[in-house]
């Protein structure tokens, strides 16, 4: 089948309107946030409305042998649904209904175009609470969460995307539809085929539909700040934590570039000079939070912050995690940005950051650790200037060096952003040759012509 052929067949089935060829268009589907990773040009971008355009178009791509990558807002940061040349875009975000809400058996079915905050606001209505939540939580798309395991600040209490799946649809390589999991709490009926899917950066079909369970909706938190004199504090801190049994709903931290940073952005005063800065939430409600968060600042104040403070007030708790909300938003504002995705045992969060701090003095660029303290998911940003000669490839190789240091101290190359087509090389390192060999049975099991999302996360 022509390329010709291939497109009158998909205006025939989906409609001229959803199937775009302007080059400057399809320019803007082609990539997402992640700069280092490559984008090609496609054929097309596809935009079905319904899961019979979904699997029209796979069928007609799989019969022209052309490839196809799902994409969702384009929020990711590893490449993962960046075009590959010749390819079909296939774009969920008109899926975008929440099909069902059930306050009573605490569970909610939506399409894959549904913005996570759009859920979240929904489900609030019921008194329910729907935890993942990416930094990019008021664009990004639950497609896009389910394909990257997305998680986000909640995840020391809550978990990640996938602990928040019960079942999907998904249309295989052939146009089939296969539904997996159930609507029940508990179910260990054959294999786990919805983690199978959930993580797997759309190599091994397209999600069109998930029931994911909810939470009752947490009391509004209570927000405490700790001021570090050092990364090593506040990682005693961190430990300490833990070890004593308390599971914030938020437990975040700053580092010294990150805090200098975000005070000049901000024009305000962080409360430490040179320092690190910890922000704990606790979502309990009432005199349990306040006892929460009193435990965690002893603790801190213990382990040698120089300040600490918290409040139960929903306003003044927004205002400081403000400070960390902008982060990005900062650091963009000092230069262009290479968001590094690494996860240490929580024990090792200060070696990251001191070692993060020697990376920036060999680059001689700034590298700015920000993530979340109580998973050890950290976000290491390397700030370059683009148009200076030779910084892109100096804040490559402080991308390559946290990556070798994650894996050093025991940690993974990625904690939520995915693997894309930028980190196939690391998870080859991490997996090792069997682990990458089972990836590729799998995949040519699922998909013998190699046409989902080829390139991303490994070659076959």
């Amino acid at each position: 089948m022509s390329n010709e052929t291939l497109l009158d067949r998909l205006r025939a089935e989906l409609g001229a309107d959803a199937v775009v060829t302007d080059v400057d268009v399809m320019a803007t589907y082609s990539r997402d946030q992640m700069p280092l990773a490559p984008a090609g040009t496609p054929l097309a971008v596809v935009l079905p409305e319904d899961v019979d355009g979904v699997r029209a178009t796979v069928r007609a791509c799989a019969a022209a042998r052309v490839p196809v990558v799902p994409r969702g807002a384009g929020s990711g940061l590893s490449g993962g649904a960046n075009a590959v040349d010749g390819c079909v875009v296939l774009v969920t975000t008109k899926l975008d209904e929440i099909v069902e809400i059930d306050p009573d058996n605490r569970l909610a079915v939506v399409q894959p175009g549904v913005v996570n905050q759009d859920l979240r606001d929904a489900v609030a209505k019921h008194g329910l609470f729907y935890p993942p939540d990416p930094s990019s939580y008021d664009w990004c798309t639950i497609g896009g969460n389910l394909a990257t395991n997305a998680g986000g600040l909640c995840c020391v209490k809550y978990g990640v995307t996938s602990d928040f799946v019960l079942g999907l649809e998904v249309v295989l390589a052939d146009g089939s539809l296969l539904r997996t999991g159930r609507r029940t709490v508990k179910g260990v009926a054959g294999y786990d085929l919805t983690k199978l899917f959930v993580g797997s950066e759309g190599t091994l079909g397209v999600i069109t539909e998930a029931t994911l369970a909810l939470r009752p909706l947490p009391q509004a938190p209570a927000t405490l700040v700790a001021a570090f004199p050092s990364a090593p504090a506040a990682g005693v801190a961190v430990s300490r934590i833990v070890r004593e049994g308390l599971v914030p709903s938020l437990m975040e931290i700053m580092d010294t570039a990150t805090v200098d940073a975000v005070s000049n952005y901000l024009r305000t005063d962080l409360g430490t000079e040179r320092g690190t800065l910890l922000l704990c939430q606790s979502d309990t409600g009432g005199e349990r939070a306040s006892a929460e968060l009193s435990a965690v600042e002893r603790i801190c104040s213990e382990a040698g912050a120089e300040m600490t403070y918290h409040t139960d007030d929903l306003a003044e708790g927004d205002l400081l995690m403000r400070a960390r909300r902008v982060t990005l938003l900062a650091l963009e504002s000092m230069g262009s940005c290479m968001t590094d995705d690494v996860c240490v045992p929580r024990t090792r969060i200060a070696d990251l950051i001191t070692g993060c701090e020697r990376i920036a003095e060999e680059v001689g660029l700034t590298v700015a650790v920000v993530g979340h303290a109580g998973d050890g998911n950290m976000h290491p940003t390397v700030v370059y200037d683009a148009s200076s000669e030779g910084e892109f490839e100096r804040a490559k190789r402080a991308f390559d060096a946290i990556l070798e240091l994650g894996l050093s101290l025991g940690g993974t190359v990625t904690g939520e952003h995915g693997v894309g087509k930028f980190k196939q090389e690391w998870l080859a390192r991490e997996i090792g040759p069997v682990g990458l060999d089972v990836h590729r049975r799998i995949k040519r099991a699922l998909d013998p012509q190699n046409l989902f999302n080829p390139g991303s996360m490994f070659s076959l």
